[in-house]
């Protein structure tokens, strides 16, 4: 590696289906001092007034335009009439959102971090995991997962269905991952499983930073 040059992160693709409890599991490595990248927050924030995807995505969603920011709502109802549209959105949204996640690595670079980690949704639905060190899914029962989506205001057993068609199958991201966190049994079980995947995490990424 060049002198003065910044060996980049170990990257840590995490993912799982929706319901799954991914954005949960991202905060209890963050409490590790893992630097975690939340998706949905990302796209919160690119939604909002001045953000990159408002002006792109109200140009082929205008209705979902409210007081110069993407109401998320109103999209969710317009993909659910139309599920073609999802391919659309994604077409606008996925390499604003690839901007930010690049801009994170960078930064963490620079700040001479070891290891990251990038919630990405549609981790293998994408062909994301090619750009990561390795993958860790996050599952739970079918039961429990509808149990917890359809908890969520605004959803229907219809738009889950349509949701859960855009993603692979829970069992076949298992067998792709490197790590799998269950979540079934709450967030203290959750959490030793954390910490036993860090840990393993941290010394891949240690072992990779002796050998560059």
């Amino acid at each position: 590696m060049p002198e003065g040059a910044r060996l980049r992160p170990y990257c840590v693709g995490l993912t799982g289906s929706i319901g799954m409890g991914k954005t949960e599991t991202g905060k209890l490595f963050a409490r590790l001092g893992i630097p975690v990248l939340d998706a949905d927050a990302v796209v919160r924030e690119l939604y909002q007034p001045g953000g990159a995807a408002v002006a792109p995505v109200a140009a082929v969603f205008p209705a979902a335009m409210r007081d110069g920011r993407i109401d998320r709502a109103v999209l969710s109802k317009l993909l659910t009439d139309d599920p073609l549209a999802f391919g659309v959105l994604e077409s606008v949204v996925h390499p604003l959102v690839r901007k930010v996640q690049e801009d994170f690595v960078r930064v963490a670079a620079e700040r001479g971090d070891e290891l990251v980690m990038l919630e990405i949704p549609l981790l293998f639905e994408t062909g994301s995991e090619q750009a990561v060190d390795a993958t860790v899914v996050v599952s739970a029962p079918p039961q429990v997962q509808e149990s917890r989506v359809l908890a969520r205001k605004g959803m229907t057993p219809d738009k889950l269905r349509l949701l859960l068609a855009r993603q692979i199958p829970d069992a076949e991201k298992r067998a792709k991952a490197d790590f799998v966190i269950e979540t079934r049994h709450g967030v203290a079980q959750a959490f030793c499983e954390v910490k036993r995947v860090a840990a393993e995490l941290i010394r891949r990424a240690r072992m990779r930073s002796a050998h560059a």
